[in-house]
């Protein structure tokens, strides 16, 4: 897309004045639709607290060229939401307390609850400005590392539950996605599906260049090196170029570089109803 360097984080101290005009990244390690999930990290910001910081970038963004400028700037920019794991592996599925939440909260429920969240969310964003929002889907989220090692039962396979609970969300966040395009006036909103995505590259990772496409390059313990955080403990595989999970939870460089380039270019399988590009291009 023709950027020379990643996108800032807002926090950094570096991050004002002309840089922001380039894009800002709001992300935060952990952090859900659900401002509960992620407790058991502490720190990260939420969603909301995500949306707030983008407010402050929007009012900078209009000191500093004017609101009509900024209207325009922020109608030709490109929104990626990328979010909705960790309200499932870093809230609902949270082992010891996710046998007695499952209890009280139903997934349909559950599901539910952050559909209307994010319902809230994506509008807030389109009231501030943004029109072209890339709205990326859950995972298999099942077939991670950390999932199959505290979930030996599922011998060689993914774990069924936490993809059926992937597949529930998803299934709801498509059909909001259509609303939310039919009823925002002059809205782009784009459905990325990462669980295809991925799911395709695990199912047939050889004939993408992996060689290992259910265990971590960066690993302490457990069969698939799911049990403990990459850390300075860790062993590392001699080549991470053909591990599909860098770690207990997330993709390699290689892996990331796939799903981006299906993004980017996939047809309406990988993304729909237009991929980034002719998305940018519209």
């Amino acid at each position: 897309m023709g950027f020379k360097d990643f996108i800032p984080p807002y926090l950094a101290p570096t991050t004002t004045g002309p840089v922001i005009l380039q894009g800002v990244n709001y992300a935060s390690g952990g952090s859900g639709i659900l401002n509960h999930t992620g407790w058991i990290f502490g720190g990260r910001i939420n969603l909301d607290a995500q949306m707030d910081n983008f407010a402050n970038t929007r009012n900078d963004i209009i000191s500093s060229i004017g609101a009509p400028a900024a209207m325009k700037l922020l109608e030709g920019s490109l929104f990626p939401v990328v979010i909705g794991s960790n309200d499932f592996l870093d809230n609902y599925l949270v082992p010891v307390v996710s046998t007695i939440k499952q209890k009280l909260v139903t997934p349909e429920t559950f599901v539910g609850a952050l559909i209307s969240r994010f319902r809230l969310q994506l509008t807030r964003l389109y009231n501030m400005g943004a029109r072209r929002i890339l709205v990326a889907n859950v995972g298999p989220i099942g077939c991670i590392p950390f999932q199959r090692d505290i979930n030996p039962s599922a011998g060689e396979n993914c774990v069924a539950f936490p993809n059926q609970l992937a597949q529930l969300f998803n299934a709801q966040l498509k059909d909001l996605i259509s609303e939310l395009s039919t009823n925002l006036n002059r809205s782009k909103f784009v459905y990325g599906d990462v669980y295809h995505i991925v799911d395709d590259i695990l199912r047939n990772y050889i004939s993408f260049g992996f060689e290992n496409a259910n265990s971590a390059c960066c690993y302490v313990a457990g069969r698939f090196g799911g049990l403990i955080q990459c850390g300075s403990l860790s062993k590392v595989c001699p080549d991470r170029s053909k591990y599909f999970f860098w770690d207990p939870y997330h993709p390699t460089d290689a892996a990331n570089v796939i799903i981006a380039r299906r993004l980017m270019d996939g047809d309406s399988n990988d993304i729909s109803p237009m991929n980034i590009r002719r998305l940018t291009e519209s």
